[in-house]
C-alpha cells in the first residue's frame, strides 16, 4: 500500500482471470489502496465494468481510468503494465452526467435508478409492445409499435443505441437520442434527437396484455406503465482517457466504420 509520485491507486478487476492477473501485477508495481482512499479508480475488464465503476463512484469526485482487460473495451484505454503514472498524469478528463429513470409499474409501485448509457424499454412477450411518447408533456407519438424504445446519452450512443442503428452522438453534445428498437407502426420512423434537457415521458397502452419491461444500464424493473426519463446535470462520473486516444477521437473513429 504505497503512493507513487503522490497518487494513490485502486485496482478493481471485473473477476476474469485476464483482469485478475492484471489487477495483480499491477497492484505490486504500483502499490493498491482501498478504494475509499484512492484518488484515481484503475478499473480492469471491459465496458461493463467501467460502466460498474462509474455507478460506484458517481458523485465522488474519483476518475475512473479504464484499461482493457475484457472484450469490447469501447470505453477503455489500451492495456499497458508500463508507464501508468505519467499516463494518468497525462490523461483528459470527460464529466459524464447519467440519465434519471422513473418508472411506474402495473401495480403502483414506482422505481429510480441511473443510467450512464441508456434507458431501454422493450417487450416481455412475443406480442410487441405499444407506447404513446412524449416530450416535455407535449404528445409527439400517439402509438408507436414496436419491439422496444431507447433513450441513450452521448456516451451510450455507441453502445445498445448504435445496435439499433440510432445516431452516434459526439461526447460534448447537448442532446439525447430517442430511438426505436425493431418499430413496427410507423415502419419507417427512425427516432429522433432531442435536448439535453428534455423530459421523455413513455406510457405503455395495453400493458396488461402487451407488459413491458424497462432498464437502466444493468437495472430492470418490469410489467411498467410508465415511465420518465431525463438527464441529471447535478450527478456526474469521472473518466481519465488517453490524450492520444481520446473520447471524441474514438467516438469519430466509430462514425467511419463500415
Amino acid at each position: 500500500m504505497t503512493k507513487q509520485q503522490g497518487i494513490s491507486l485502486s485496482f478493481l478487476s471485473s473477476g476474469t482471470a485476464e483482469a485478475d492477473d492484471a489487477a495483480a501485477l499491477l497492484g505490486e508495481r504500483y502499490g493498491c489502496v482501498d478504494p475509499d482512499d484512492a484518488d484515481i479508480i484503475i478499473a480492469l475488464g471491459g465496458d461493463g465494468m467501467m460502466l460498474q465503476c462509474l455507478h460506484r463512484f458517481m458523485n465522488t469526485g474519483k476518475p475512473i481510468y479504464g484499461m482493457n482487460r475484457g472484450s469490447v473495451g469501447f470505453l477503455m484505454n489500451e492495456y499497458s503494465a508500463e508507464g501508468l503514472i505519467e499516463r494518468l498524469q497525462n490523461a483528459d478528463t470527460a464529466v459524464i452526467h447519467p440519465l434519471n429513470l422513473e418508472a411506474t409499474d402495473v401495480r403502483g409501485r414506482q422505481f429510480t435508478a441511473r443510467a450512464i448509457n441508456e434507458t431501454s424499454m422493450l417487450r416481455q412477450t412475443h406480442q410487441a409492445a405499444k407506447l404513446r411518447i412524449s416530450v416535455d408533456s407535449k404528445v409527439r407519438m400517439d402509438e408507436l409499435i414496436c419491439d422496444g424504445v431507447l433513450v441513450a446519452t452521448p456516451t451510450g450512443s455507441t453502445a445498445y443505441n448504435l445496435s439499433a442503428h440510432g445516431p452516434i452522438l459526439p461526447s460534448t453534445s447537448r442532446l439525447l437520442t430517442l430511438t426505436p428498437i425493431s418499430a413496427f407502426r410507423p415502419r419507417r420512423w427512425r427516432g429522433a434527437l432531442i435536448q439535453d434537457h428534455s423530459t421523455v415521458r413513455i406510457d405503455v397502452l395495453e400493458p396488461e396484455k402487451r407488459p413491458v419491461s424497462v432498464a437502466a444500464d444493468h437495472v430492470e424493473f418490469r410489467h411498467i406503465k410508465q415511465v420518465v426519463t431525463y438527464s441529471d446535470p447535478t450527478s456526474r462520473s469521472l473518466v481519465l482517457c488517453d490524450r492520444d486516444n481520446g473520447w471524441d477521437e474514438r467516438v469519430l473513429t466509430e462514425m467511419f466504420k463500415y
